[in-house]
């Protein structure tokens, strides 16, 4: 077994046993989208129009909540120090962690957004089409994640700055996102705006590693 493999696995069974982290993500996702149907009034058709845009909002929200795991706990025991100076590169951790935390909080989202697109009156196609986007972009808000929570490690209040440096990194897996869904509801193609987010979440792969290194080696001196 790889060292990668053993840290990802590492990390999906401390996620899955703390399980608190999960649950307050998954929990804030399920209520926020709850919410918006009671504050914007019972009417199906503004329901289904913004629909989209109120799960993906809720889901970049939810992915926000959930970055302080990514580093902090090893920061704090000193297992960061140990997987700078392994013979691991840096880089290839950040994407095991990252992977792990996809496979903790991106694809749970992905999962339960089938469930409350109903709630917010979309169709089947419109269903499927959310699904998919999040499938593809919620990769790239852990990759860009990890570099707020690398820039943000051993700050007072890592978690305000961190959601100020990620959110606006956020807008185009959102507008991606959002409009593969308006695009399918108006009846024109949803497949440029799918292929759109697979590309930033491909193109964050090899980048956002380098970065979240970077700045975990300048927390470290």
């Amino acid at each position: 077994m790889t060292p990668y493999l053993r840290l990802f696995r590492r990390e999906v069974r401390l996620a899955f046993r703390q399980g608190g982290e999960i649950g307050l993500a998954l929990g804030f996702f399920v209520l926020a989208v709850v919410l918006f149907p009671l504050g914007v009034g019972p009417e199906a058709e503004i329901l289904r129009r913004i629909g989209a845009g109120i799960v993906w909002v809720a889901a970049l929200l939810a992915a926000v909540l959930s970055l302080d795991r990514l580093f902090a706990a090893d920061h704090a025991d000193g297992g960061l120090d140990l997987l700078a100076l392994s013979a691991m590169p840096l880089e290839g951790a950040v994407v095991a962690k990252c992977a792990a935390h996809w496979a903790t909080t991106g694809l749970p989202l992905a999962i339960l957004s089938p469930l409350l697109g109903l709630l917010v009156g979309l169709d089947a196609r419109s269903i499927a089409l959310l699904a998919v986007g999040l499938l593809l972009g919620t990769p790239a808000l852990s990759l860009l994640g990890a570099i707020a929570a690398a820039l943000t490690l051993g700050a007072r209040r890592p978690g305000v700055l961190s959601s100020l440096i990620v959110l606006p990194l956020y807008l185009p897996v959102l507008i991606f996102g959002a409009g593969a869904v308006e695009a399918g509801i108006a009846g024109g193609g949803a497949r440029p705006h799918l292929l759109l987010l697979g590309a930033f979440s491909l193109g964050a792969l090899p980048l956002a590693p380098i970065a979240a290194a970077a700045a975990l080696r300048q927390a470290l001196d």
